[in-house]
């Protein structure tokens, strides 16, 4: 079991960048995935890499501007995020699976961080 913690969330101007990081003891092992959840609105999946890094995934939504990578020595997995959108305002969680593939299904997570805000304005 990992303890994961987000950060890196804050306020940014629409086109901005932002970079999260997701961090545990252990991470090594784990395939991680980032999600989001805007108010009344259900959690979305965004990107996942394997333990490894032989395989990553990402959402149509985020193709092209958010890129998932990890440091294994560093036991971190980030998230870099360009040209954002006021539609990319969310609570910006990660989550974890014991040498998990690839899955865009949040249930197949098994630990989740506490998540870190992001805002967009225009």
């Amino acid at each position: 079991q990992v303890q994961l913690v987000e950060s890196g969330g804050g306020s940014v101007q629409a086109g901005g960048s932002l970079r999260l990081s997701c961090a545990s003891s252990g991470l090594s092992r784990y395939g991680v995935g980032w999600f989001r959840q805007a108010p009344g609105k259900e959690r979305e999946f965004l990107a996942h890499i394997t333990a490894k890094a032989t395989n990553l995934g990402y959402a149509d939504s985020v193709k092209g501007r958010f890129r998932i990578s990890r440091d294994n020595r560093k036991n971190i997995v980030d998230l870099q995020m360009d040209s954002l959108k006021p539609e990319d305002t969310a609570v910006y969680y990660c989550a974890a699976r014991l040498w998990g593939i690839y899955s865009p299904d949040e249930h197949d997570y098994t630990d989740w961080g506490p998540g870190t805000q992001v805002t967009v304005s225009s």
